[in-house]
């Protein structure tokens, strides 16, 4: 290229020299072509765009899944050095069929001795069998003839029990038609009288409880009012459905009411036990006057003075006002009360355990940690004896809980009296005699409980 110039006299155009002009001369520089990435769109996520394309050609994911063989750790095959187990295509026979086909599988050479395993999973019913003469002696009915049961029995043997079936199957052209009710009173009955003459091995219908064998007894009358109730709730019109979720509105506002009612009757309980034992500001006034008085002569004056003050205006008010009985109103403790399970339709006896609402989930947690100490589970199998006394347990474990707060309150406002004595005369403790903590006795009011414990000097002996 450079000589051609030179010959046109044109002239070459001057580059500067430098380094890499000296080394490489007129090599070309090579250009290193970069990639567009396709931008992900806005409001696309990240991993959603990358399942759309995997390279700059734009090519989607293949549908099926595909194995490049790029792992982390290449598998690497087992191969042993024993003989291959040989395979036979042999014929075979089902113990379990009556036709004595033969039908043909692979098999081990090994297992060629062994019976067809599957047909152990060939369970079929026991189905008693009576004589002639134990039908006459026993089986004999006024509403069933003997071609009738025996038809029964061996349409039950056929169809293993599925009496669904065997009312399908039944033969309205020679008997009368039968309900499956009928049908299943009939052979329950058959099975339970031949259960009680003869002892046989199919009699499946008979379980042994505390040595004592009992047979099952089918209540038809029960299954036929059973889906009497099942086909009425089903037919039901759209109109009686509202109108019974109305009446279960109503019948859950009353209850929270009665709630309510029972709620405000035990503060009033409360309120009346308080007043009739006396409160806490009284025994503090007497106290305080016992600091004040010097001698136990004025104090006792004092006290008396004050309580004559008292009954006189007693008096003076049920003058005036009229008479009238009041009745002790008396709230029976029994624990949790448990509702009864009111849902229409199937329900489960497990619900009869759940703990009512009113209970709080700090009591539910002090019940389950009794019942973990005493190594009693707490969700156990919700049997009708297991769901009874599993309630009543939970019940006295509640009442005890409630007991021992009770007890730690009285405690602590006892504690808490005493304090203030000890304030008010340095140097002294107080003990309470035994005729006022004697819990035999009936509750006393403030006023004998001043006359037992009388003057601060008689407090003060009693120390």
């Amino acid at each position: 290229m450079a000589d051609i110039l030179d010959i046109m006299d044109i002239e070459q155009p001057t580059a500067e020299i430098s380094r890499e002009s000296i080394l490489h001369g007129d090599k070309a520089k090579k250009k290193y072509v970069t990639t567009k990435t396709v931008k992900r769109p806005e409001g696309m996520h990240r991993e959603v765009f990358a399942l759309l394309y995997n390279d700059s050609n734009k090519d989607l994911p293949p549908l099926m899944p595909t194995d490049t063989g790029k792992g982390y750790k290449q598998t690497k095959a087992k191969l042993g050095m024993r003989k291959v187990r040989k395979w036979m295509w042999a014929p075979f026979i089902n113990p379990a069929r009556k036709d004595n086909a033969v039908f043909h599988h692979w098999k081990r050479v090994s297992d060629e001795s062994k019976e067809y395993p599957f047909a152990q999973f060939n369970k079929q019913v026991s189905i008693p069998s009576y004589t002639e003469s134990e039908y006459n002696q026993y089986l004999k009915s006024e509403d069933w003839t003997q071609a009738e049961t025996d038809h029964l029995m061996d349409l039950c043997q056929r169809f293993d029990l599925r009496f669904i079936v065997i009312h399908d199957r039944w033969d309205r052209a020679a008997f009368r038609d039968r309900s499956v009710e009928d049908l299943k009173e009939r052979y329950y009955g058959i099975c339970a009288i031949l259960s009680k003459v003869k002892t046989n091995p199919w009699s499946n219908i008979v379980t042994t409880v505390n040595g004592e064998k009992r047979s099952y007894q089918y209540d038809a009358e029960h299954e036929r009012k059973r889906k009497e109730q099942l086909r009425r709730l089903f037919d039901r019109t759209q109109e009686q459905i509202e109108e019974e979720q109305m009446l279960l509105t109503e019948l859950k506002k009353i209850e929270a009411r009665k709630r309510e009612r029972e709620r405000k009757t035990q503060d009033l309980q409360k309120l009346i036990s308080r007043a009739d034992t006396g409160n806490t500001p009284a025994i503090n006034q007497v106290a305080n006057n016992t600091a004040d008085s010097h001698t136990p002569s004025n104090t006792t004056t004092n006290i008396a003075r004050r309580h004559d003050r008292k009954l006189h205006k007693k008096k003076l008010t049920s003058q005036q006002r009229p008479i009238r009985t009041v009745e002790a109103v008396t709230v029976e403790w029994s624990g949790i009360k448990f509702p009864e399970a009111r849902s229409t339709g199937v329900w489960l006896r497990s619900q009869r355990m759940k703990l009512p609402p009113g209970v709080g989930q700090r009591k539910t947690k002090a019940i389950e940690q009794e019942l973990r100490q005493m190594n009693i589970d707490v969700a156990p199998t919700p049997t009708e004896p297991v769901c009874k006394h599993f309630n009543e347990l939970r019940s006295d474990l509640a009442l005890i809980l409630d007991l021992k707060n009770a007890l730690g309150a009285c405690e602590y406002e006892l504690q808490s009296l005493r304090h203030q004595y000890e304030a008010l005369n340095p140097g002294k403790t107080l003990t309470i005699p035994a005729s006022i903590c004697n819990t035999n006795e009936e509750t006393k009011p403030l006023g004998e409980i001043i006359d037992v414990v009388g003057s601060p000097s008689a407090l003060n002996s009693t120390v």
